[in-house]
């Protein structure tokens, strides 16, 4: 089975022309900027373009939401286009205006949830997997809610990102939870901090199936294709491709913001 290499979506980052320059680099699949379902099905303009998938880049489309309703609306009317791999719904988001509605990291306890929202998107043809923390709290963490989601709910693969809720990217992230989550024998991908060959290695050495890069790639949409052990691509070169791919892509809202994180 092929060790996968993924970009993480990240708001506001990870727009099409982005996605495209990643997977030029190495990137085996990308994930689209977090939606909510709910507007993908009153086809909210803006939420429709983030979603929007050119240069048949191979794309995972993470979506957000709680009500079954909306999710079976959005899938009645979305067509797929070249390059759409299937779903990630979003069990990670930690942000308080997500939170306090009881979707992103606050529904990694909902078992029974979660297990619903995935099997409406299978019933349609759709693949399906999920990205999780290890629980909204430290509390959930060591009552290893993570596990029970894991175990409770059958999706292609498992993304994990290696730190609870209340844990912001400046705390370490817990490696060590993916010795016991690949015991489980489900497809875990790796997610938080990963950054070199030797992080690379480590992983593996734990069982994981592939790793997932979120703001290392945005520093340098290269670091896939280095890490699979090719040269360094000169972050000048990058930026000169990425203005390339973005005259066209009507999700460039954010293009300034991407420019200015990528540097040596």
């Amino acid at each position: 089975m092929k060790f996968i290499y993924a970009l993480a979506p990240i708001e506001d980052m990870t727009n099409d022309s982005f996605r495209t320059l990643a997977h030029n680099h190495g990137a085996d699949v990308t994930f689209s900027e977090m939606v909510l379902f709910e507007s993908l099905a009153k086809r909210n303009k803006s939420s429709l373009t983030r979603i929007k998938i050119t240069n048949n880049v191979p794309t995972m489309i993470q979506i957000l939401g709680l009500s079954e309703y909306y999710l079976k609306k959005f899938l009645s009317q979305f067509e797929p286009e070249p390059g759409f791999l299937g779903f990630n719904l979003n069990l990670g988001c930690p942000a308080p205006g997500v939170v306090n509605y009881g979707m992103g990291c606050s529904m990694i306890k909902r078992v029974a949830k979660v297990k619903k929202l995935t099997e409406i998107i299978k019933k349609r043809g759709f693949r399906v997997n999920l990205k999780l923390r290890l629980g909204a709290n430290a509390f959930e963490k060591e009552k290893k809610v993570y596990i029970n989601l894991i175990k409770g709910v059958s999706v292609d693969y498992y993304i994990i990102h290696a730190r609870h809720g209340k844990e912001s990217y400046n705390t370490p992230p817990d490696w060590s939870v993916f010795k016991e989550c690949c015991n489980l024998r489900k497809k875990i991908i790796a997610n938080g901090n990963i950054k070199t060959k030797k992080d690379v290695e480590l992983l593996k050495s734990y069982g994981v199936s592939g790793v997932m890069i979120g703001r290392a790639a945005i520093t340098n949409p290269g670091i896939f294709n280095e890490l699979k052990g090719n040269p360094k691509v000169p972050i000048s070169q990058l930026r000169k491709e990425y203005l390339e791919l973005s005259k066209n892509d009507p999700s460039i809202r954010h293009s300034k913001n991407i420019l200015k994180h990528m540097r040596e």
